[in-house]
């Protein structure tokens, strides 16, 4: 991360070195020493969050608006962009360990649909109540799936990043503990990361429970405590509240649709919807467990039907009322993903007014944002904090 003592445009490198240098990014490191490293200060000190800029801007599964999502080239490029927090999503693979993917079927993240040997792997789960047909990381051990190679998971939007597939391995977890640990050090501060948990009712009902190794992995490089660098996050709440039993690292509720339900919840058979934890009431229950919120952006700002943003809502104003932080998701350049009010032109894959969106943001006063194109995030932050 960068320091709020140090974090002007003026001492980042939004472009620099991030070409350079990643092809030794493979090799997984020593043992970890990341309490000697950037992983915390004492157990129990102020949260370190509270020193991050604001508002701070996450790299959305890495740079991914430019390199194949949760790679170590994502990251890397994401990271010497001067990105504040980088964020991974986990999921297990069959043997235990915790991969970054943003979804256990890695059928259009990877090369796995072309590899003959994995052909008959090609199955039917239901995961959260959706039937998926393809391939995924729970059917495969670690060593397998280091065979495959990672690849763009958009390609009509961004047939740029295709350049990159085959570059990368699928990198374990640790592997990016380990580079944080390296990066923290060449850099005199630490890296700081924002985990999802995904899908983890699912997978403790398959017997790979993402909390436990997490937390295990989390002590063994010093960030599981109150102001080690890292947010854990997760779209279930009953995972972050089992995270906060584990460990003592900042933990963040995601929510999505107000009509929408989490998925625990709807295993437990709480009533409960997104709209019931977004009211004064709902965010004094996250907070008794959490310190932030990662709400979509149409929580924050919501759109009309023609897709225009509107109002800002209460809920930034609320959440700051309980002490949550507001970590809202996802911002990205081209013209799709944009309110109508800020497209440009009639390409869909074309950068649109994206500082626009950003200014109407920013101005609700969250915490930070996610983003897939974290040096446009950084420009628009400079500006917002000037």
């Amino acid at each position: 991360m960068t320091q709020g003592t140090s974090s002007g445009p003026a001492r980042r490198s939004l472009l620099g070195a991030a070409v350079l240098g990643t092809a030794a990014m493979g090799a997984a490191g020593g043992a970890g020493t990341a309490r000697a490293a950037g992983g915390g200060g004492a157990r129990g000190g102020r949260p370190a969050f509270r020193d991050l800029p604001v508002p701070a801007v996450i790299a959305h599964r890495g740079a991914s608006g430019y390199r194949p999502e949760h790679t170590l080239g994502a990251y890397q490029f994401a990271l010497d962009m001067g990105a504040d927090v980088i964020e991974q999503d986990l999921v297990p693979t069959r043997d235990g360990h915790l991969v970054c993917r943003h979804e256990n079927d890695i059928t259009g993240t990877t090369d796995v649909s072309r590899r003959p040997e994995f052909a008959a792997r090609r199955t039917t789960r239901s995961v959260d109540g959706v039937s998926l047909t393809g391939w995924f990381t729970e059917d495969f051990t670690l060593a397998e799936l280091k065979t495959l190679r990672a690849t763009e998971r958009i390609p009509g939007t961004r047939q740029e990043n295709t350049l990159y597939d085959g570059r990368w391995a699928v990198p374990t977890f640790e592997e990016v503990l380990r580079w944080a640990e390296r990066e923290g050090r060449r850099r005199g501060r630490p890296v700081w990361l924002h985990v999802e948990t995904k899908h983890p009712t699912y997978f403790r009902g398959i017997g790979l429970g993402l909390e436990e190794p997490l937390a295990k992995l989390l002590r063994r490089y010093g960030r599981d405590r109150r102001d080690s660098p890292v947010f854990l996050q997760s779209f279930e709440p009953t995972s972050m509240r089992r995270m906060a039993g584990l460990v003592s690292s900042p933990r963040v509720v995601l929510l999505s649709g107000p009509a929408s339900r989490p998925w625990d919840f709807i295993q437990s058979g709480d009533p409960r919807t997104v709209a019931d934890l977004v009211t004064p009431e709902g965010l004094a229950w996250i907070a008794s467990f959490a310190q932030g919120i990662g709400p979509t952006l149409d929580l924050v700002v919501p759109r009309d039907a023609a897709g225009r943003l509107t109002e800002p809502t209460a809920l930034v104003r609320d959440a700051h009322a309980k002490g949550l932080l507001v970590h809202p998701y996802t911002l990205r350049n081209e013209n799709s993903f944009l309110p109508a009010d800020f497209r440009r032109g009639t390409d869909p894959n074309a950068y649109g007014d994206v500082f626009g969106a950003y200014r109407a943001y920013f101005a609700t006063g969250i915490d930070g944002i996610f983003t897939d194109n974290p040096d446009t995030g950084l420009l628009a932050a400079a500006d917002h904090r000037a």
